[in-house]
Formats: C-alpha cells, sequence, structure tokens
C-alpha cells in the first residue's frame, strides 16, 4: 500500500536486509537534490528486512513526493514504501545529551526532565549525562533550554514513525 500525498515527510521504506540497500536508498535523495533531515534504519520483526523511516527536507515545486516514491519502487531490494500521514501517525526521537550541570543546578535542570519525561542516566562531578525520547519538536524545545547550562555532548536519533492505531 503507498499513500502519496505532497504534505507528508516522512517515508517508511521496507528493504530487504543486504549489503548496499541503504547506499542506493540514500543516493537517490541525493541524486534528485532532496535533503534528508534524518534518516533511522533498523532491523524489522523480520531478519530478512529493515525498515528506513526518512525524514525528507524537499521543495515540492523542484521535486514532488510521487516522483522519489515511484524511483524508489524501481530500486531493487526495496519492498514497500509509504508516506504517513503526521495526523495519523506516532514519532518519537531520542536523544541522549550530556550537559555542565554543577551540584546547586541540578534540582531544577532534573525538575524540567521530569516535566518533559526525561530520565537521568549518569551523574559525574561537574555533568549529568540525560536522555530525552519524544517529538522532535519536544526535544528541540528541551535542548534550547539545556544550551543555558551548556551542552557538552550531545546526539540525536533521527525520528522513527509508525501509523497509530
Amino acid at each position: 500500500m503507498k499513500k502519496t500525498q505532497a504534505n507528508y515527510t516522512i517515508l517508511v521504506i521496507t528493504v530487504e536486509n543486504k549489503f548496499g540497500v541503504l547506499a542506493r536508498v540514500s543516493g537517490l535523495f541525493s541524486r534528485r537534490g532532496v535533503n534528508i533531515k534524518s534518516l533511522a534504519v533498523a532491523p524489522t520483526d523480520k531478519a530478512e528486512f529493515s525498515r528506513i523511516t526518512v525524514d525528507l527536507d524537499i521543495e515540492l515545486e523542484s521535486v514532488s513526493l510521487d516522483q522519489i516514491i515511484n524511483q524508489l519502487d524501481k530500486l531493487i531490494n526495496v519492498v514497500e514504501i509509504r508516506a504517513l500521514d503526521p495526523a495519523e501517525s506516532i514519532e518519537r526521537e531520542l536523544m541522549i545529551v550530556t550537559v555542565e550541570a554543577e551540584a546547586s543546578q541540578r534540582d531544577e535542570l532534573v525538575d524540567h526532565l521530569d516535566k518533559v519525561g526525561g530520565k537521568v542516566l549518569n551523574i559525574g562531578t561537574e555533568s549529568m549525562m540525560l536522555s530525552l525520547v519524544e517529538t522532535s519538536s519536544v526535544i528541540d524545545d528541551f535542548e534550547s533550554f539545556l544550551s543555558d547550562y551548556g551542552i557538552v555532548e550531545l546526539q540525536r536519533t533521527g525520528r522513527v514513525a509508525l501509523d497509530s492505531l
């Protein structure tokens, strides 16, 4: 089943779990001048398949989503392509961050972290390691909040998404 509407920016591509497939898929976006905002790849519940979730940054005037899907469909090893409707899907992203935090700042930091559903992973003498699994916009806001403390190191996974039930 392929959904194709111009306002979708998240594509879910099921591929055979074989060498070189990711390079061919990402190369297609590059050749079309489409920027990938985030890309997440992992095996599915069936070992022979992987799921690629691609968050696209496309100018619909220059290339259509239908064109991209048609080109992906021609690639060997692509099994299924779906565009997710943001109103009918659930997306999340993981952020792990080390932030400067003296003992006097930690209560405020943990209070804010609790409000957004994050976790403290590790505490050092002058810093804390935190994690947050949430929507990209919540993570963006939390990252902004953390910038006042001083971000030492940060890693974000990019979006993963599924259709709602």
